[in-house]
């Protein structure tokens, strides 16, 4: 039973791993094809399993650059979804902050 908990996790890590590849991969093909948009759709997908994996800061960083490049279209469920993960990521910074100062 444990062999085969152990053979999971590692099928899961593997899986992970091949996904964020993929996810890696996404923003920097949407770059060279000048694709704003794509670019913010591969990066917010790549911020979620940052965020999920405990990487806030990585994921906070990638997506603000991107999400700053904007300057219209703030209406657009693409950005919006982007905005909600950047507050999500700066209220988990602030309490990481706060629990630091403790």
């Amino acid at each position: 039973m444990i062999r085969r908990k152990a053979k999971g996790e590692q099928q899961r890590a593997r899986m992970e791993a091949e996904a964020e590849a993929c996810f890696q991969r996404a923003p920097e093909v949407a770059r060279r094809q000048e694709a704003k948009s794509l670019e913010l759709r591969a990066a917010t997908r790549l911020s979620r399993l940052w965020y999920a994996q405990g990487r806030h800061e990585d994921a906070r960083q990638l997506l603000a650059d991107i999400y700053g490049w904007f300057s219209e279209g703030f209406a657009t469920p693409d950005l919006q979804e982007a905005r909600l993960l950047l507050d999500q990521l700066a209220r988990t910074r602030g309490i990481m902050g706060e629990s630091l100062l403790r």
